[in-house]
């Protein structure tokens, strides 16, 4: 069997996420479809996470095995002339066997974007919020955030993950025009985890919380000190990174 690795984005609106549900659409879903109507053959596709009903992805990346002969360089064309619009298929390569979409990758980047103006070319991919905010103190806030801890507090509850340590290596807040885009990059992230960060790095903005009290609700390790999760659709999964990719 050859493994092959796609490269590919998406806009999260129309899907109630990557993995695939019952009874709603999903990238995953789609992206199966339209392999089984090119290659004729029932594919699993194995994505490098799992996005939340909403959420974008910019970069993402997915593997599948099979062993047809076809020829791969006019698959990301074939593809693309069947998937829905809001997929697109960038790139599809051979990889060894060992190499997964998942488990090989080392780290993930997400950006979460807040419009301070009513934009109706961004409604749907940013937090409509009119109001003024500390970034200077939401940055500092987010320093809290760096290194290897444990991140319970801005994790959704009761989920199957082993653990909630995550080592964050990028978190800033940045003004770009009317617009304010939060980069966070770690080796892996937690459900909910960025949108739940927004959400009380927000609340320092506004000056409800201070800096200290950021710290303070990240040792907490409580759900119900952190402040609450943003919506889904300012999110998006801008890059993952591979040993050779």
């Amino acid at each position: 069997m050859q493994r092959y690795f796609i490269k590919l984005a998406y806009s999260g609106s129309p899907f109630n996420g990557w993995q695939i549900q019952p009874n709603a659409p999903t990238v995953q879903e789609e992206l199966e479809k339209a392999l089984f109507t090119v290659l004729r053959q029932k594919i699993n596709v194995v994505g490098c996470g799992r996005t939340d009903t909403g959420v974008h992805a910019s970069e993402f990346f997915a593997h599948f095995e099979t062993d047809l002969d076809f020829d791969v360089s006019k698959l990301p064309f074939k593809l693309n002339c069947i998937i829905p619009f809001e997929i697109a298929i960038y790139d599809i390569w051979k990889v060894s066997a060992d190499f997964h979409a998942r488990f090989t990758a080392t780290s993930r980047t997400y950006h979460y974007f807040i419009n301070q103006v009513k934009d109706p070319f961004y409604f749907n991919k940013s937090w409509y919020l009119h109001q003024d905010l500390d970034l200077d103190k939401m940055n500092e806030a987010c320093q809290y955030l760096l290194g290897e801890q444990d991140f319970t507090s801005f994790s959704k509850l009761h989920t199957q993950t082993r653990t909630n340590i995550c080592t964050v290596t990028e978190a800033k807040w940045v003004q770009v025009g009317h617009q304010i885009r939060f980069t966070v990059t770690a080796n892996r992230f937690l459900h909910n985890m960025v949108r739940a960060i927004v959400g009380t790095s927000v609340n320092v903005g506004k000056g409800k919380i201070t800096p200290k009290d950021f710290n303070e609700i990240i040792a907490a390790k409580s759900r119900q000190k952190a402040g609450a999760s943003v919506p889904a659709h300012g999110l998006f999964l801008v890059g993952i990174g591979y040993p050779d990719v």
